[in-house]
């Protein structure tokens, strides 16, 4: 038996595009990971858009994990250098567990595809209340790699670790 046998599978997605500029209508990656989702058999049971502002994305985030059974939740935009970009000062200090290699890992990606320039993003993951949560850069093409590179390919194995003392 292999460290991933019996992954988890057919899970819960909640999915927070955050932008000041954009509407649900306009949101290019949010679509993308929506049927990214479906498309490797998972639900998404929370969508939505949030406002370049802390206290907006805090509360979205919480909604998401306190009302839906998301058991994976990726917000997507406000990881950049912009001072509009504080998603990452937002979340990130709620993180029960940081995942420090996720960062790493989709910088590696990054630089595989764009070059030194994947140094500009704040991307990063976390815990919250035993949910894995992602914060990916607005851009498509980033959203795409990390989804396709990083987490359908893992998020069966990182649900089954935090759901192991339930």
């Amino acid at each position: 038996m292999t460290h991933k046998d019996n992954i988890l599978k057919n899970l819960n997605f909640g999915i927070i595009s955050v932008s000041s500029t954009r509407n649900i209508k306009e949101d290019k990656s949010g679509d993308w990971i929506k049927e990214a989702a479906e498309k490797n058999g998972h639900k998404v049971v929370y969508r939505s858009m949030a406002k370049d502002d802390k206290k907006d994305i805090i509360i979205k985030v919480s909604e998401a994990l306190d009302k839906f059974k998301t058991d994976a939740l990726i917000l997507t935009g406000g990881t950049g250098l912009s001072e509009k970009d504080v998603t990452v000062e937002a979340i990130s200090p709620l993180f029960d567990k940081t995942l420090t290699a996720f960062s790493e890992v989709f910088t590696l990606v990054s630089y595989n595809k764009i070059g030194a320039a994947a140094a500009l993003s704040g991307a990063c993951a976390g815990i919250i209340k035993k949910k894995v949560v992602f914060l990916l850069p607005g851009s498509l093409n980033a959203c795409q790699d990390a989804c396709n590179e990083i987490i359908f390919s893992e998020i069966g194995h990182i649900v089954k670790h935090l759901r192991q003392n339930d």
